[in-house]
């Protein structure tokens, strides 16, 4: 719920009637998705101001301005706790994901494998990567635990990894039905899986609506969480039939905001999630970070400024502005699932995977996370004509409450 209050009517009148001129703009806007193809946005998913093109955003008094160097695409940043959008631009805009989709993959598979599980890698396992595709470097004939895939999907960003997998799970071909299933149960219709790791593929598409979807359900699991904020880990060059292991090599996340980079310092807080670039997306990315008890997503689509570290640093003025915005801002939309899709349990901290492999992983996840919820809500536009006809009716301007 979000609080306005200590507005005469004329001033409230005239607060409501700016925040109203700030989201005008055509209701259900046809945008071009990542191949060229036009849709038509449902306006009742997420809200319809999130169907609306542009920046969306309702500031209440105080509230600080939207950052002036943010050149992506598509962005968003949200409440990870109350599923609430602070704002937005062009949410549901179908563009190339790159490995951010691979979030969707995590979400989909993780459950499914157990974590402690080896798999001997077969070169079937590893047959149609992409040319330059992004590869951890598992070997056929050599076995890896579960584990050390997944640090490779979420360190190394590793299509191999990722492959691997799917294969685990029973082929690539039943895991990309499965992520298009799990992206229908999420509520997430902008998104088409053409490849389970986001390697460039004809009609793959995502948005940074249904990316930060992803996010919250993988927000919910405490290993989706543990390996997408590890910093870095050794990974096998291969595990005997017993799971030991003689060499192994670093590896290191490329999520630069999370282990920062020369000219780019890592940001505080912050709980990980995943990046991705091809030539075809640009670079994307999904990050969470808390700060004194909230926990916010923001996701970054394609940003066109050409500065070096562009993704990174326009997530980071996208998160701190959320964190300068608590009760400043009202919600312009809710992250939603179906009422078929239970609500997620809270986040949890990294753990120990098990006795014996604390040594494997170091982990960085400060302060560990929030509660995540899923729910649907009551859409945003009624708020201003209905707010400013009642104020003006009214009289003096007194605080209330709106729920979503």
């Amino acid at each position: 719920m979000d609080t306005m209050s200590g507005l005469n009517t004329r001033a409230g009148a005239a607060a409501v009637a700016a925040a109203c001129l700030v989201v005008a703009g055509p209701a259900a806007p046809a945008h071009a998705d990542g191949e060229g193809q036009h849709h038509a946005v449902p306006a009742a998913v997420g809200g319809p101001l999130l169907s609306r093109s542009g920046i969306q955003v309702l500031p209440g008094k105080g509230a600080p301005e939207i950052p002036s160097e943010l050149s992506s695409l598509s962005w968003m940043v949200s409440d990870a706790r109350t599923g609430q959008v602070l704002a937005a631009k062009d949410a549901h805009r179908r563009l190339a994901p790159a490995s951010t989709l691979k979030t969707l993959f995590a979400v989909t598979v993780l459950p499914n494998l157990p974590q402690t599980a080896l798999h001997k890698v077969t070169h079937a396992d590893l047959a149609g990567l992409g040319a330059g595709s992004s590869q951890v470097g598992i070997q056929p004939g050599k076995s890896y635990r579960v584990s050390d895939l997944w640090r490779g999907v979420f360190l190394r960003s590793g299509n191999d990894a990722v492959s691997a997998l799917a294969s685990m799970n029973g082929s690539m071909t039943e895991t990309i039905a499965q992520m298009r299933a799990k992206a229908k149960a999420l509520g997430a219709y902008d998104t088409r899986v053409v490849s389970a790791d986001g390697y460039d593929a004809p009609g793959q598409v995502s948005s940074a609506y249904d990316l930060s979807l992803f996010a919250l359900a993988g927000l919910a699991n405490p290993d989706f969480v543990r390996y997408s904020s590890t910093e870095v880990a050794e990974f096998p060059e291969g595990r005997k039939a017993n799971g030991t292991v003689k060499r192994h090599f670093q590896i290191q996340n490329t999520n630069r905001l999370l282990t920062g980079a020369p000219g780019l310092d890592p940001y505080r807080g912050l709980i990980g999630v995943k990046n991705g670039y091809t030539s075809h997306a640009g670079n994307t990315l999904v990050v969470a970070a808390k700060r004194g008890g909230r926990t916010l997503v923001a996701t970054v689509m394609n940003p066109q400024s050409g500065v070096p570290n562009a993704v990174y640093e326009e997530a980071r003025s996208l998160l701190d502005w959320g964190f300068a915005s608590a009760g400043r801002v009202s919600a312009v939309g809710r992250l939603q699932s179906p009422p078929s899709v239970a609500a997620p349990h809270a986040v949890h901290p990294p753990r120990a995977e098990e006795a014996g492999m604390a040594n494997d992983v170091t982990a960085h996840v400060p302060g560990g996370g929030g509660a995540v919820w899923l729910a649907g809500g009551a859409g945003v536009v009624a708020l201003c004509g209905g707010v400013l006809l009642l104020r003006m009716r009214r009289g003096p301007f007194r605080p209330f409450r709106r729920r979503m």
